[in-house]
């Protein structure tokens, strides 16, 4: 078990909890990679490809004044987007996702490469930010990485926010 997902499964049906995700920049990646565990279906109850901030409104609830006062990659918007996609998929723990995955969208102070994680859980929520580099597929895959490693560090109780 060197994957996260791989290590998640477990810990999630041990503590007998639900996930969803709330995926922008990553397309579904996240979802994908989850769904490629065996027996999944026994935790991961679905996710939200929200690429357009009509999606995060509508169906995460993302309030409009928020996204237009912090943008989309920002840790308000993930941690809404994550507590949306708990609330609405009726899951323990959302995991949320948005960055900017290039080649073009980023900005001096947001760069491409930037991406916010959100995690939503019974007994809190966190964010966490990132830097990568790469190419568009390499950024979706590093944040993928890094969202599954932060759900990990949650659920094994080593979370740390920023």
């Amino acid at each position: 078990m060197d994957l996260p997902e791989e290590k998640i499964a477990p810990l999630l049906r041990a503590r007998r909890q639900t996930l969803a995700t709330a995926e922008s920049c990553t397309g579904g990646l996240i979802a994908s990679r989850i769904t490629d565990i065996p027996g999944s279906s026994d935790y991961f109850l679905g996710g939200v490809v929200a690429y357009d901030n009509r999606i995060k409104i509508s169906l995460l609830g993302v309030p409009p004044g928020l996204l237009a006062q912090y943008g989309a990659v920002s840790r308000e918007t993930v941690l809404e987007m994550a507590a949306g996609a708990r609330t609405a998929l009726g899951a323990d723990i959302a995991i949320s996702v948005s960055g900017i995955a290039g080649p073009g969208g980023g900005t001096p102070e947001k760069p491409v490469g930037t991406v916010w994680i959100g995690l939503a859980a019974p007994e809190g929520a966190w964010s966490h930010r990132c830097q990568f580099s790469g190419d568009r597929v390499g950024i979706k895959a590093s944040s993928a990485d890094a969202a599954l490693q932060f759900l990990l560090d949650y659920l094994e109780g080593r979370l740390v926010e920023e």
